[in-house]
């Protein structure tokens, strides 16, 4: 049973991440709102990669930043928000949510498998053009 609710707990994180997302960023694409620049790296947990899992990137409004926030997908401990159409960021200080699943799906509860970690949060502060940042989820 604690089985299943670490995945579950694993899929609401992911769901109300995307939800939050998608209130930030709305509909649109590139052509909407201000420039967006992408973002890629790799994302590690205890010095592996992450098989599969999600980075969201949410502008700090606490440190004046505005704008949409972007998304991607982590795959084999590799993220891209050029994958994410529509998805970089706006640059400047960013707050920046990270899941990890092992990539063993179990049941339709967890697609992804299990949770490797309770949702990392961390801070970053992106430049106003394509760049790369590497992640490592602490334990």
């Amino acid at each position: 049973m604690a089985h299943h609710r670490r995945t579950h707990g694993f899929r609401v994180s992911v769901a109300v991440a995307l939800a939050a997302l998608f209130m930030f960023t709305g509909c649109g694409g590139r052509g909407d709102g201000p420039p967006r620049f992408d973002v890629s790296g790799t994302a590690t947990f205890q010095g592996q990669p992450i098989p599969v899992g999600s980075i969201i990137f949410e502008p700090d409004a606490s440190k004046g930043n505005s704008g949409p926030g972007g998304f991607a997908r982590i795959t084999d401990g590799k993220y891209d928000t050029h994958r994410e159409a529509g998805q970089g960021t706006v640059g400047g200080p960013h707050l920046v949510r990270i899941t990890g699943a092992d990539g063993k799906p179990s049941d339709e509860y967890a697609p992804e498998g299990s949770a490797l970690f309770p949702e990392y949060r961390t801070t970053v502060d992106l430049p106003k053009e394509r760049t790369t940042h590497d992640f490592d989820v602490p334990q």
